[in-house]
């Protein structure tokens, strides 16, 4: 099952709204799915996009499922990775 792509602005304004609709889906995919989710159009970002995404993760694994995150951007990646969790979002 294939998430909302993540918008090109995702910032603590933006944070909520965004998780409401990956949780909504979510829901409706049941459990053990795998999840894709298109990060490719994000371009205005801060550290808020990272704790959306690993709230995603928490509900991708609190249901069985396996996820992947496609098309995000290398600063996001950096930031990941000076966070120490760039592990926790699979290409």
């Amino acid at each position: 099952m294939t998430l909302p792509p993540v918008p090109a602005t995702l910032t603590h304004a933006q944070a909520e709204g965004y998780l409401d609709q990956c949780r909504a889906a979510l829901a409706a995919a049941g459990t053990g799915a795998h999840v894709v989710l298109d990060a490719s159009a994000l371009h205005e970002f801060d550290s808020s996009a990272l704790a959306v995404l690993l709230a995603v993760r928490r509900e991708v694994l609190a249901r069985g499922a396996t996820w992947v995150v496609q098309g995000l951007p290398e600063r996001a990646r950096v930031l990941a990775g000076l966070y120490g969790v760039g592990e926790l979002l699979p290409a």
